[in-house]
């Protein structure tokens, strides 16, 4: 038995708290899993795990070697990650969370940039508009855009999008366009959510940021079926730039309240608050924060 090898299946065990999570991660027969976490039981000769049928708990020996591990392990990290700067040569496996849209149109040239000038760095790409958790995911960075960082993040700030306010001609022409936000709730809106509760959206009026109610039947998690449900005359909605703005070009949508413009959301490269973050990502890291640069 590797040691260090148990150690890692382990946390990633114990943070997961299920023995199929963390074989998907490591793409490996669960089986493979048990069969190290009982060989370091065996080793240790303490119980670490209490199982039952549906799920896994740490016994207080669990926790207590939950948290040395986490320690050596990051010792560890460190260690290999000083030796790589020296060598200054990344290399190793990064996992990557992406939204969906914003991943496919300006991360993806990037990330295929980076590809091409680090040969030794695999990259796994998952796309989502779902908030991963990045711990249960053996997720190494997860790209958000947001107004609304939860605490406890361990984030980069990368930059910043415009948030825009859009309808069709057609449904203008038919409904009337809102010259104040207060007016939009007289007006059927496309609401980025997944719930039916009630939506406000903000927006900068005078020299404060208010937020006003909004009503609407389509919502969707998805900003791009979003803008295409306005751009076939559905109603208002409000999207960020790099949604909006290929619909801008062909004419299919126009922008609306260009005097109340609603809080930019940040761009931010999102990190696990339980690890040592690898020279690998560090590097992709920067890369992105010079991808997504101003020009």
């Amino acid at each position: 038995m590797d040691k260090l090898d148990a150690m890692q299946i382990f946390v990633r065990v114990a943070e997961a708290g299920s023995f199929t999570a963390v074989a998907d991660q490591l793409q490996v027969a669960r089986s493979v899993v048990t069969r190290q976490i009982a060989a370091l039981e065996k080793h240790l000769r303490v119980k670490l795990i209490t199982r039952s049928t549906r799920s896994l708990t740490l016994t207080a020996a669990g926790a207590a070697y939950l948290e040395k591990c986490r320690v050596i392990l990051n010792m560890v990290d460190a260690a290999e990650a000083s030796l790589d700067e020296e060598k200054a040569v990344p290399r190793g496996r990064i996992r990557l969370g992406l939204p969906l849209s914003f991943g496919l149109q300006r991360l993806m040239p990037a990330l295929l940039d980076f590809a091409k000038v680090q040969p030794h760095i695999e990259l796994m790409m998952d796309f989502s508009d779902q908030r991963s958790n990045l711990i249960e995911e053996g997720i190494d960075l997860s790209i958000r855009i947001t107004a609304d960082l939860q605490p406890g993040d361990i984030v980069r700030h990368l930059g910043q999008c415009r948030l825009l306010t859009l309808a069709s001609p057609a449904y203008l022409s038919e409904h009337g366009q809102p010259l104040h936000p207060d007016q939009l709730r007289h007006h059927e809106c496309l609401v980025y959510s997944m719930t039916m509760s009630a939506a406000t959206w903000t927006y900068q009026v005078g020299a404060q940021v208010s937020a006003f109610p909004v009503r609407g039947r389509i919502r969707a998690n998805n900003g791009l079926a979003l803008t295409q449900a306005a751009a076939q005359g559905m109603g208002i909605t409000r999207q960020p730039d790099f949604i909006a703005e290929p619909f801008l070009a062909r004419g299919e949508v126009v922008e609306l309240l260009q005097d109340f413009a609603p809080p930019p959301l940040g761009i931010y490269a999102v990190l696990p608050s339980n690890r040592y973050i690898p020279h690998r990502v560090n590097v992709l890291i920067e890369h992105l924060a010079k991808a997504l640069r101003p020009a």
